[in-house]
């Protein structure tokens, strides 16, 4: 594999993404003392910092590798939400199929960090399913996308913040397989068995668990396999990627499948990993169609941004370099 012709390949693909977005916000800070009010340590804030996140960081993903990106989903008509899309916008992500909802806010997870370890999260959100009249906008701003732009692959992120739901998942795909566009998706629990007919299909191990109520600890090839064809039996898609955590990556695609391991990291943050991994495995399978790089590539990619701290997309320079130090 020529992986300098391969990356050069990325700026002609177009893709969305479609799905929960949400600010990323963090507090950095230094503890010195134990507040005198209660047993907590005080922090004193010294820098405060707001990063695009949840099917945002995917599209952050994307345009770091030099792919035309277009974000498709739906913000509060709020501060925040208008903060989002123009941070979306400064990092050269198409922005202008988001919906604007008076129902609903943007989603804002602040996480306060000192000496590089989370200390406290908060979450401001809503995590019901948008209703009927945003869930119409979405799927007409979606339509109005893929006749307008023609992409190559569709990206489905799920956060469980209420953006995809049952119907409009089954809508989406419909309008992707009439076009021949590529279906990717990233699923969370409640939405797990809607994605019927998808190309790429990528839980990670817990998620695969807990779906299928299996309570087995072994993670072989074979306990893979078996996982992969009762997801297989549900939701008729072509492949499985697996994540693995600390373990790698088990793909499998008709009769084949195989881990792999993952390379040894210094990891310091494991957030956004997991939007790394369905970012780098759409485009490596949109441009090459083969199952195994695409796997072997997305590994690699996820254990990269796991040695940064906080949610931040993959360098696209480390990763070429990695896949020619790793695969070539």
């Amino acid at each position: 594999m020529n992986f300098d012709n391969l990356f050069q390949q990325f700026s002609k693909l177009k893709i969305g993404v479609i799905g929960d977005v949400m600010l990323d916000t963090y507090w950095w800070g230094k503890v010195d003392r134990i507040s005198p009010e209660a047993p907590v340590p005080v922090i004193a804030v010294t820098n405060k910092e707001q990063r695009i996140g949840g099917a945002a960081n995917v599209a952050l993903n994307l345009q770091a590798l030099g792919t035309n990106v277009f974000l498709v989903s739906v913000v509060g008509k709020d501060a925040d939400g208008d903060l989002l899309s123009e941070l979306v916008q400064k990092n050269n992500i198409n922005a202008s199929y988001l919906v604007h909802s008076e129902h609903r806010i943007t989603t804002n997870k602040i996480r306060i960090i000192s000496r590089n370890q989370h200390m406290m999260r908060l979450d401001a959100e809503i995590t019901g399913d948008i209703n009927d009249e945003d869930e119409n906008r979405l799927l007409s701003s979606v339509k109005k996308f893929i006749d307008t732009v023609k992409p190559d692959v569709i990206i489905l992120e799920d956060y469980n913040k209420g953006v995809l739901t049952e119907n409009s998942i089954t809508q989406i795909i419909d309008l992707c397989k009439q076009n021949n566009t590529i279906i990717t998706v990233d699923p969370k629990r409640k939405n797990f068995f809607s994605y019927i007919g998808a190309d790429i299909f990528k839980p990670n191990l817990k998620e695969v668990k807990d779906a299928l109520n299996i309570i087995s600890d072994k993670v072989d090839t074979e306990s893979l396999k078996d996982i992969h064809s009762q997801i297989a039996a549900k939701l008729q898609h072509k492949i499985s990627l697996i994540t693995l955590s600390e373990k790698g990556v088990f793909y499998q695609s008709g009769n084949d499948g195989n881990v792999i391991s993952s390379h040894v990291r210094n990891v310091a943050d494991v957030s956004g990993a997991g939007d790394t991994v369905i970012a780098v495995a759409s485009i490596i399978y949109t441009a090459t169609k083969d199952v195994h790089l695409t796997a072997a590539v997305a590994n690699i990619a996820g254990g990269l941004v796991c040695e940064e701290v906080g949610t931040v997309a993959i360098d696209k320079i480390k990763l070429l370099d990695e896949c020619k130090r790793l695969l070539s």
